[in-house]
């Protein structure tokens, strides 16, 4: 056994997720079990000068809520005082800390922000004299946070392109384990705005359709915006059916810049170092959670990486078809939505998927269905190469 796996497990032990399928884990699931997606077409001259494919959350609904709960709570700075992002992740923590009964002002307790583009909008002309530049950095957007919840310790930022939300878990488990932390408060962000799409677009790999992950027909990504927030516990929690983070692995392709391995092997190699942490094999695991973005090249690379690992007949789904792809966000809240499946023993279909598009044969989920689950695998991978793993387990 590894030393990590002779520490004491990590429980996790309250989430929520915001995104255009609501503002709690239980709207969006209840949602992703009806096989609603929440990608539409958008046409609005700030995102793109024209129309665009992609999941978001109402604004008008993001201010009403932010401004309700700081009001009820005699905040001393009001809600207009925060970004866009910024009242998302708050109203994010607050959800599930508050479930939690986890006091983030405690000295035990460490807030990990996974982010890519942070508060991005910032650099548009009509935002520019709205916040102070610094709000730009990612360090001071998880400073702010941070203030607003009393937190005594420096918050970690994790940015690591698509993987930022896997490994900000990782980094959380590992930190409770080493015996630095008791509790870690886990959130991912981040939204739609032009320098995102704009770039995306430059890839010209923006889908006009909602997403079709390992699809014959699939054309392209859809973006999402989305929040989501998991409490980490080296406790387990009263009254529910605990989740243990059981394995987490992280490797890197060195291939490209923007395009990922041709031969899967290196996030073969994290699927593998995972489930080894867990003390697990390939057996062992019920589902998995994948990536899924329906590009050509991604899809290609995962579904070769789940053969490699011995994993091609597992059940297998992408949640991008729902909330599109959230960047920061996605590795969180996707993990959630797994964790309720592993508790509800419940598979979602794979939304957009209807005839296999990739070489290596998995097995995407084609209709929802029940199904007696223990553990679930989640993946991810990102420009640059990056790849992540983690091994989620019902006790």
């Amino acid at each position: 056994m590894t030393m990590l796996q002779q520490k004491r497990p990590v429980y996790v032990v309250a989430d929520n997720i915001i995104s255009s399928l609501g503002f709690t884990t239980g709207e969006n699931f209840v949602n992703l079990k009806n096989n609603i997606s929440g990608i539409r077409v958008h046409e609005d001259p700030i995102l793109s000068p024209a129309p665009v494919t992609i999941s978001r959350i109402d604004t008008q609904e993001i201010t009403s809520r932010a401004t309700r709960f700081m009001d009820s709570q005699n905040h001393d700075r009001p809600a207009a005082a925060y970004t866009r992002l910024e009242k998302l992740i708050i109203l994010s923590m607050h959800d599930a800390v508050t479930s939690s009964g986890v006091d983030p002002r405690g000295k035990r307790v460490l807030f990990i922000l996974s982010t890519t583009k942070g508060n991005i909008d910032l650099l548009e002309e009509r935002n520019r004299t709205a916040f102070n530049h610094r709000r730009l950095y990612l360090w001071e957007l998880a400073r702010t946070l941070g203030t607003y919840f009393g937190m005594q310790n420096t918050p970690m930022v994790i940015s690591n392109a698509c993987i930022s939300g896997v490994v900000a878990i990782t980094m959380a488990k590992r930190l409770i384990q080493a015996g630095l932390y008791d509790q870690a408060i886990v959130t991912g962000g981040d939204i739609a705005t032009e320098f995102v799409i704009s770039g995306f677009q430059s890839f010209q790999a923006l889908s006009p359709e909602p997403c079709k992950p390992f699809d014959l027909n699939r054309t392209g990504l859809s973006l999402g915006e989305g929040c989501g927030t998991m409490v980490l516990s080296a406790e387990p929690a009263p009254e529910q059916i605990n989740i243990i983070v059981a394995g987490t692995s992280i490797s890197n392709d060195a291939n490209h810049i923007s395009g990922p391995s041709r031969t899967g092997e290196e996030l073969s190699a994290a699927i593998n170092q995972s489930i080894s942490e867990a003390g697990l094999s390939p057996t062992d695991i019920h589902y998995i959670s994948a990536h899924g973005t329906a590009t050509p090249f991604n899809d290609e690379m995962e579904s070769k990486a789940i053969g490699l690992s011995h994993l091609a007949d597992v059940p297998l789904n992408s949640y991008k078809g729902y909330w599109g792809h959230t960047l920061g966000a996605a590795g969180i809240i996707e993990s959630v939505a797994a964790i309720h499946s592993l508790r509800e023993d419940f598979l979602i279909r794979s939304a957009g998927f209807e005839t296999r598009g990739v070489t290596t044969p998995v097995n995407v989920i084609d209709r929802n269905r029940r199904a007696k689950l223990t553990t679930c695998l989640k993946t991810a991978s990102g420009f640059g190469g990056c790849n992540a793993a983690a091994i989620y387990q019902k006790l």
